[in-house]
């Protein structure tokens, strides 16, 4: 029971010690009963309110939706194809939809619905969707946080890929076609900050730069941020060096007025000044989100999104008292991910995997991490607007449905097998889909 003493993890160990009355040894099977602990076990999830720690809570037509966009002619899993009968459902169950498909004559009933809502203006409607798929708060990742969010219930994390690129991007934007997509947007967040902070260019110095970093955070954490987050995985490798701060400080003073960096160069700076932003992350106690898993694109790399090349930042000692979390759980590398959260400042969630994978396999996925380290995960949506008909409100649909089931399956197995008491499995529950997150974000002790 070491691995357990976490963070609000001593009740669980209580709760688990008590119920070993249940049985001397849980079973590799389960039995016969787990569709009726199943069915009893989801009747009571359904009641319980989210707190979702990862979405893209938006209108279609929205740019701060994201620090990025979707480059062209990208492939899509076949889950989150507009021809998946479960977004039919998904609007069915939001709004009515009177049909049974999306074909373009059809789709329009519910793209004048949506456009109707955005031109009402006001926070009701979203807070409608939360209030139908009874989710409580919803972190909002994005540029700045939409007029049509209320703060009350959706809280803002920041962009801060934008401050790894002060320099000429012309290499950087030609190595492929994701890139042309991605780097021109992080240079216009990167002007947004800087208009922000009322810098007319590039500081003198690297204690500048350093300066005009480290305040746009404490700004934006001031106008409601409640956590600040790397999309690094899409521009190079999640393993970051720690350069002597004289190597950056030579190349700063080298390119911040004008001149392409080398690829080295480039990656020197930016393995200092991600350092510069943990740094100020834990001084300002904001937690770090991380992009941890397969990312859209036609040349993202697994190998360098892989979650073990932050292991030797997520270690360090210096960054003890920075919370760090790996959004999308890692995936493909879920087994990896929940390693990782042995760590006490570290934790994941199942935003994107809900629904790139059927419930099944989310089922597998979680029964895993609730059978290592239930304190530490946390249910994400990753709601997102696929097109104008499959809106972020489906997938937020979607996701919160996959998760409610998948949970109550993994658990049903887990008391069938005589792992512990129904009573505990609804506890793991509630950890999983509300108290984790609310935990880490100071709402809940």
């Amino acid at each position: 029971m070491r691995g357990l003493i976490h963070l609000g993890a001593a009740a669980i160990v209580l709760l688990f010690a008590a119920d070993r009355k249940i049985s001397a040894q849980a079973k590799p099977l389960a039995g016969p009963d787990v569709q009726n602990i199943y069915d009893k076990l989801l009747k009571q999830i359904e009641q319980i309110p989210i707190y979702d720690n990862h979405s893209h809570a938006t209108f279609p037509d929205d740019m701060d939706m994201d620090a990025m966009a979707s480059p062209p002619d990208e492939s899509t899993v076949l889950r989150l194809r507009d021809t998946n009968p479960e977004f039919v459902a998904a609007a069915k169950a939001l709004f009515g939809y009177p049909y049974d498909d999306f074909k373009p004559e059809h789709a329009k009933w519910l793209i004048d619905k949506e456009k109707a809502a955005e031109a009402a203006g006001g926070t009701a409607y979203w807070d409608s969707i939360l209030d139908k798929l009874n989710i409580e708060t919803c972190l909002a990742n994005r540029v700045a946080l939409a007029a049509y969010l209320d703060p009350k219930r959706f809280h803002w994390v920041f962009f801060v890929d934008s401050f790894l690129f002060p320099f000429d991007n012309h290499d950087q934007a030609a190595r492929n076609g994701d890139m042309g997509v991605y780097i021109p947007l992080q240079e216009k967040v990167l002007q947004r900050y800087m208009k922000q902070e009322g810098v007319s260019g590039l500081p003198a110095d690297l204690a500048g730069y350093e300066a005009f970093v480290r305040q746009t955070l404490a700004d934006n954490q001031k106008k409601g941020g409640a956590a600040m987050k790397f999309e690094a995985a899409y521009f190079r490798s999640l393993y970051f060096r720690d350069p002597p701060r004289e190597k950056a400080e030579t190349i700063y003073a080298k390119y911040h007025s004008g001149g392409v960096p080398s690829a080295e160069d480039y990656r020197t700076f930016q393995d200092y000044i991600f350092r510069v932003l943990i740094d100020q992350a834990g001084k300002l106690k904001l937690s770090v989100h991380f992009h941890s898993a397969v990312g859209i694109g036609d040349y993202f790399s697994l190998r360098n999104g892989n979650p073990l090349n932050l292991e030797n930042v997520l270690r360090d000692p210096r960054y003890s008292n920075v919370k760090f979390v790996l959004i999308h759980g890692g995936y493909p590398y879920t087994l990896d991910m929940i390693w990782l959260t042995a760590a006490k400042n570290v934790y994941t969630d199942s935003s994107l995997v809900g629904y790139y994978v059927y419930p099944s396999e989310l089922k597998n996925i979680l029964k895993q991490w609730i059978s290592l380290y239930p304190e530490k995960i946390m249910f994400g949506s990753d709601a997102f607007p696929f097109n104008d008909a499959v809106g972020a409100e489906e997938t937020f649909w979607l996701a919160a449905r996959s998760a409610r089931t998948a949970v109550a399956a993994a658990l049903a197995e887990l008391v069938s097998e005589g792992a512990f008491t129904e009573e505990m499995a609804l506890e793991l529950a509630r950890l999983y889909l509300h108290d984790n997150a609310a935990r880490l974000y100071g709402e809940m002790k």
